[in-house]
């Protein structure tokens, strides 16, 4: 639905863990500003749940609605870190301390699921699949809520174990246990079942896919909000930076493998050399503050600490207002990003 003096767009969301509170920076600022209206989302991860609580919000209570179901998922993210914490810091960390070495306090949520991970597998050290996320997502949003959304488009991407292929759920589909697929690490959970087939994180195959965005929708924006750092300063060393930038880098390659095809096909439209009305040009954009994500490092991607929170939304924040005011003018024009420089 178009909305009078506003120039619509579809958003792409990354995936990150906690890192996804600064998505919900941009999204807040975007809606404060009141300019841009939303076709559709893709989201993976922490990103489907960003923009399963925002449609939930715009639904009922437009943009307004939409900030404040946002405030109120990350706010029950961080309660419900702060009861695994309490426990990751108490009876689980002694009994790991003796068998896998001692855990550092910086981060308890990623140094339990550090240690976890290299000598047992979710099936083993959670043999009842406990995710704090799923009563989480149950009570802020909800499967019902999600589905009874008619005004923002959602596509949210998971990757099927088996086949190893992306499947994406379109807005009809999506439940909190879609949701909890998309952002299933299998070092920590089990693998998510829907209708018989098992489902990891979207990011392996979608982080977050392009495509759907593409043929589903109208309008020739795509704002992509970027959570997982491309560029790295440093040259990792340790075997734990070596592994976190190897997850980096793949959780960014099916971006920068759709960014690549839509700058092929954009310059063979500019060429000419492609004339079918199929095919359209699009506008990219990209909010990002790189260099500041960078420097969290992987660990904090566990941290559901409120101030940490809300230090990432406020830097999203001004990402995005900075974004308003210098690209604002470009929207339904031309690209802001250069795709070329920055994926190719």
């Amino acid at each position: 639905m178009s909305e009078p003096g506003k120039k619509r767009v579809n958003l792409a969301l990354q995936g990150g863990g906690a890192h996804g509170a600064f998505t919900w920076g941009v999204l807040d600022a975007l809606l404060e500003d009141g300019r841009i209206g939303i076709e559709g989302i893709s989201g993976t991860s922490a990103g489907a749940m960003n923009a399963a609580a925002l449609a939930v919000g715009y639904e009922t209570g437009g943009n307004d609605g939409a900030r404040a179901m946002l405030e109120r998922f990350w706010k029950a993210v961080s309660d419900a870190g702060r009861v695994a914490e309490f426990f990751i810091k108490g009876p689980l960390a002694g009994w790991l301390d003796g068998r896998l070495g001692r855990i550092t306090d910086q981060t308890p949520g990623y140094a339990l699921f550090d240690a976890l991970s290299r000598v047992l597998s979710p099936y083993q050290f959670n043999p009842f699949n406990f995710n704090p996320l799923r009563e989480v997502l149950e009570k802020t949003i909800g499967t019902a809520a999600i589905r009874a959304c008619s005004r923002i488009k959602l596509f949210v991407s998971a990757t099927a174990v088996r086949t190893g292929k992306i499947r994406v759920f379109e807005t009809r589909e999506v439940s909190v246990e879609v949701l909890l697929a998309s952002a299933c690490l299998p070092y920590l959970y089990q693998a998510i079942e829907i209708a018989g087939e098992p489902y990891w994180d979207g990011g392996y195959m979608g982080n977050p896919a392009i495509f759907p965005l593409i043929y589903d929708c109208v309008s020739h924006d795509v704002v992509i909000v970027q959570v997982n750092p491309i560029n790295h300063p440093a040259v990792p060393k340790s075997a734990r930076d070596i592994l976190d930038r190897v997850t980096e880098i793949s959780f960014n390659s099916s971006l920068m493998r759709e960014m690549r095809a839509i700058a092929f096909v954009t310059r063979l439209i500019e060429e000419g050399t492609i004339t079918s009305p199929r095919y359209r040009k699009l506008h990219i954009h990209m909010i990002e503050s790189e260099s500041e994500m960078a420097a969290l490092g992987a660990s904090s991607k566990l941290d559901t600490d409120w101030r940490f929170l809300v230090e990432l939304r406020d830097l999203g924040r001004a990402a995005g207002r900075r974004w308003l005011e210098e690209h604002y003018d470009k929207v339904g024009r031309e690209s802001s990003l250069d795709i070329r420089a920055r994926f190719l």
